[in-house]
């Protein structure tokens, strides 16, 4: 406990790391009071009622509510939150591997692309607010008693489309603000405190139960298990696979007969999880697409199918089967659109730089295809058992909140943010000589790993 306090007198001795500390902690305070201010004309109270008779029914609706921080069942100015600049953002990656002009941008122009790649992002942004926005608005008129029999459709429709693309580019901003002014990747701590917003009430919740029913050893056990998880999870994420390298011996000075220096030796870090979320992602993204599909081309009043409406739940077993399979299956693909053994190849060789034992060139090239491969299976099996982890304690009766933070999306970007934060911490504290948050070693955060906002 006196080192924890220590290491905070440090942190508030460092008049800049204060400052930003604080102006990151304000924009955030900001994000989370917009979040309760309810659109013009929607009954808030209706809307609520409407979300709880329908909890469970749609999978998708309750993701977006948790990385919005219930701003999106309250429908508030915030309800789409930074999702749209994230799908942009994403869009944007993407293009980056299949596009000519956009790699071009990505990789040889430089501070120059990067601020155009920025500039098309954010337009980007607010043409897809535009179109959720139509879409969310269309979803609330669609909630019995969600709107004011007062408010005529003509404003409704027009004055909230505006607050909503209003809304979400200046979370935009201030995402963008805490990168540049406060501590930490903004647009991941936006996400992050909507996700940790859900928490409290999750977990006082899941005590309750417990307590009541006599559960307490059980309620233990969970929470040793959450811990658990919790650290394996940071593992997972700090893992990289070293790829020992060596320049080649050069002659230092004329005299002694042009003695050569030994080799400087470095090595190539290989992530066991280079891909990040994004595999989780995009397997939620195709999972939804059965139950949006079918729900459009349905008759009404006809059933669907058992199986069909299996995958529209996300503890049942198909559901988690077809779920871990396409999160192994996108965390290949992510990882060879990331990892490009041939730009390694040819830049060892321009580095002068080799693997000891593997010959430049080609040789290289395939060994490096080979060690990317072998690494990406048991970080592509623990991304798939993470994804369908919070259904198995779903299983075992942990509440349906609780258990959503037990795995999945929302553990991997609440573990990667705050050591990506506590990094850039640390490092104000060793640049002014103090300790850093712990007795040995360093704090290492996702660099060189995408992140949200920009890949995630």
């Amino acid at each position: 406990m006196g080192k924890f306090i220590e290491t905070l007198k440090n942190i508030w001795a460092i008049k800049e790391l204060k400052d930003r500390i604080l102006f990151t902690l304000l924009l955030l305070l900001i994000y989370r009071i917009g979040s309760f201010i309810v659109l013009p004309g929607v009954n808030s109270e209706a809307l609520e009622l409407a979300m709880a008779q329908n909890a469970g029914n749609n999978d998708l609706l309750s993701i977006i509510n948790t990385f919005t921080g219930g701003a999106f069942n309250q429908a508030s100015i915030f309800a789409l939150g930074i999702m749209p600049y994230i799908t942009a953002s994403i869009i944007i990656q993407l293009l980056g591997f299949a596009v000519p002009y956009f790699q071009k941008l990505q990789q040889k122009e430089g501070e120059s692309g990067r601020k155009k790649i920025t500039q098309i992002t954010r337009m980007l942004t607010v043409l897809i607010t535009l179109v959720q926005g139509g879409g969310y608005l269309t979803w609330i008129k669609s909630q019995q008693g969600a709107i004011h029999a007062s408010v005529s459709d003509s404003v409704f429709w027009f004055s909230n489309i505006i607050i909503l693309t209003t809304g979400t580019v200046f979370a935009m901003w201030l995402g963008e603000k805490i990168t540049d002014k406060g501590i930490g990747n903004g647009v991941s701590l936006l996400i992050t405190i909507g996700i940790i917003a859900a928490l409290p009430r999750s977990f006082a919740t899941e005590v309750i139960t417990q307590v009541n029913d006599g559960g307490l050893f059980i309620l233990v056990l969970e929470l040793a298990g959450f811990f658990l998880v919790v650290l394996a999870v940071v593992l997972i994420v700090q893992g990289v696979r070293r790829i020992p390298i060596q320049f080649a011996k050069k002659m230092v000075g004329r005299s002694a007969g042009n003695i050569p220096a030994a080799g400087a030796r470095d090595y190539i870090p290989l992530k066991v999880n280079a891909s990040g979320v994004m595999p989780i992602i995009f397997a939620q993204a195709i999972m939804f697409l059965p139950m949006t599909i079918i729900t459009f081309l349905s008759k009404e009043g006809e059933p669907a199918s058992e199986f069909v409406r299996s995958l529209g739940d996300w503890q049942s077993l198909p559901y988690n089967i077809i779920f871990f399979l396409l999160v192994v299956v996108f965390t290949y693909v992510y990882t060879a659109l990331l990892v490009n053994p041939q730009q390694y190849a040819e830049y060892l060789k321009r580095q002068n730089a080799f693997i000891p034992g593997i010959k430049p060139g080609k040789s290289t090239q395939d060994y490096i295809d080979t060690l990317t491969t072998r690494v990406t299976l048991p970080g592509s099996i623990f991304l798939g058992l993470i994804s369908v982890l919070p259904a198995i304690v779903a299983v075992f009766g942990v509440n349906q909140g609780f258990a959503l933070f037990f795995g999945g999306t929302s553990l991997l970007i609440l573990v990667a943010v705050v050591l990506d934060t506590l990094q850039q911490i640390e490092s104000y504290l060793l640049m002014r000589k103090y300790d850093g948050l712990v007795k040995s070693g360093r704090i290492k955060g996702r660099s060189g790993m995408q992140t949200i906002g920009a890949g995630m």
